[in-house]
């Protein structure tokens, strides 16, 4: 179907309110995780419970989180850029680059602007300051989500699930690893979440009166899949929380193996829910925001 005014105007009014809803999530997952005593206790349970069979993926984790550099991120936003115009989508070329450059510019500046108060929760890590948003897990979602934007409808489907599996991936490595508080993970989610939104917007600025969105090009089944996963991967991860807040008495590094578990379950979950949740929007909304042309 010919994508007329009304539905650019609904998906931009979808976009917009995507966009409004992850700003004010990663607002308030900022003012709780880092601004509370309460969570920047459940981001060290989840960080002291990372030793928990750290050493049998100490190795992957390394290698997939030492791939990711300054070099690397170009190298991924050419290749994206090139998928892009050999498909003859100039304009989407130029929005997936910016979706890219502005998350990552957006996460630094943010890791230096955003403020960490220390209530002595954390003592070995104080000095580090603010982690939030995570650079690595920045680089890794908002490539991701570039790439879903410029592969070509058939390829939709796969690119989604292997862009949201190493996104999420590069998120829960950085917690394995020791690198980054299970909050600064799902913030970089949500500033990528932000800015597919912005690209999205400009994506529908600048098609074409010839623009043709074919139901043949919706993915329902595997954005409901991706959805319905991170829900309940969110659901758990809000439940593990839940059942920490009873032990908050009890420093991260005197806890059992169990409690030091589930924090850390709980907060990959939360992880990987967001990613899952990232990813399905996306893939909902990328046949009206990459549309057929007719003729």
């Amino acid at each position: 179907m010919s994508v007329g005014g009304t539905t650019r105007n609904t998906t931009a009014i979808r976009l917009v309110v995507v966009a409004t809803a992850q700003a004010i999530a990663l607002l308030l997952i900022w003012r709780f995780a880092v601004h509370t005593p309460t969570g920047q206790w459940i981001d060290t349970v989840a960080l002291t419970g990372n030793q928990i069979g750290r050493n049998r993926i100490d190795g992957p984790v390394n290698q997939i989180l030492n791939a990711m550099s300054v070099v690397s991120l170009l190298m991924a936003t050419a290749v994206i850029g090139f998928i892009a115009l050999i498909r003859g989508r100039s304009a989407l070329a130029v929005t997936a680059t910016m979706l890219i450059a502005g998350a990552n510019v957006s996460t630094q500046l943010l890791k230096h602007l955003l403020t960490r108060p220390d209530f002595g929760i954390d003592p070995e890590r104080a000095a580090a300051g603010n982690s939030l948003p995570s650079g690595h897990t920045t680089v890794a979602a908002s490539v991701a989500v570039a790439l879903i934007l410029v592969l070509p409808p058939k390829a939709r489907v796969a690119g989604a699930f292997l862009g949201a599996g190493y996104a999420a991936a590069a998120g829960v490595g950085t917690l394995s690893a020791g690198w980054h508080r299970p909050s600064d993970a799902i913030a970089a989610y949500l500033v990528v979440g932000v800015w597919t939104a912005i690209a999205g917007l400009m994506l529908l600025l600048f098609q074409r009166a010839r623009a043709a969105a074919s139901p043949a090009d919706a993915h329902p089944t595997a954005a409901a899949v991706l959805g319905l996963g991170g829900t309940l991967a969110l659901v758990a991860s809000g439940l593990a929380a839940s059942w920490l807040t009873r032990l908050t008495d009890f420093p991260a590094d005197e806890l059992s193996r169990r409690p030091l578990f589930i924090g850390y379950a709980g907060s990959a979950a939360g992880i990987i829910g967001t990613m899952a949740v990232l990813a399905a929007l996306v893939l909902a909304l990328v046949h009206r925001l990459v549309p057929r042309y007719q003729g």
